[in-house]
């Protein structure tokens, strides 16, 4: 009896294990470790840092940006993995000199050069656009796999991939012992794209989990390294922000 007994408790413990390690149940934890609710639909976010950037034939970093910055006006209604959404815009600046710039206003993708024709700006955000994807996973119309677990820069990771409503899949790897978000990897028209995160930083009001280490890599080729060293949570950014200059604007409307 003692036997039965005990054997049947084993089995409640294995089935609850077995739950427990549910795709969902792991992007449900990694969720509440981020930051929950807020950080499910933040509005806003904007990040300030350095980054090193990478050249293919060579060994170590080949440009240092003293001043990267990013600001993001989010949508909470996201639905395509790695199409443009919400708003951004992004800035990398060399000792005050402007290296290159991009945004987009929701509409319209523009860079330090000009106004990005459609459908050079889709294949552009299809190369990057990604991670905020998993914000949505667990929304109706997403699918949850388990894929191999692996490890990462000495990190065991649970790997989970999510499919959206148009059956695109990304990758992700949350760490099995403290439920960081610590990979990302998705195929793209440039080749198979991943982001390794690290040096995680927990802010407080809003409670917000931040990757300072962000290190993206094209076919295992390392690209780029992001240091971020300030980040800011839900606060009001005008659209103007997200707006391409005048300048850009009038040398689009002239090309017409």
């Amino acid at each position: 009896m003692r036997e039965v007994l005990m054997l049947s408790i084993m089995l409640v413990m294995a089935a609850a294990t077995v739950e427990a390690e549910t795709p969902r149940a792991i992007i449900e934890r990694a969720v509440a470790v981020a930051g929950g609710d807020r950080w499910l639909n933040p509005e806003t976010l904007v990040l300030e840092g350095s980054a090193d950037f990478y050249s293919p034939t060579a060994a170590g970093p080949v440009r240092h940006v003293d001043d990267y910055r990013m600001w993001r006006a989010m949508d909470a209604g996201r639905t395509a993995a790695h199409a443009a959404d919400g708003k951004l815009r992004i800035t990398a600046t060399i000792k005050g000199k402007l290296l290159f710039e991009v945004g987009f206003d929701g509409a319209t993708t523009w860079n330090d050069k000009g106004i990005v024709p459609k459908a050079e700006a889709d294949k552009y955000w299809a190369e990057n656009f990604g991670f905020g994807i998993i914000r949505q996973a667990l929304k109706q119309g997403f699918t949850l796999e388990r894929a191999p677990d692996r490890d990462i820069g000495g990190h065991a990771l649970k790997m989970v991939r999510v499919i959206d409503p148009a059956g695109v899949a990304t990758l992700f790897g949350i760490d099995a012992r403290r439920h960081f978000i610590r990979y990302m990897g998705f195929a793209t028209p440039r080749g198979w794209h991943e982001r390794v995160y690290d040096d995680f930083v927990v802010g407080r009001n809003p409670r917000w989990l931040q990757a300072r280490e962000v290190t993206l890599f094209y076919n295992g080729v390392r690209q780029n390294t992001v240091h971020w060293q300030r980040f800011v949570v839900g606060q009001p950014i005008t659209d103007r922000q997200f707006a391409p200059p005048p300048e850009l604007t009038n040398i689009a409307g002239a090309a017409k």
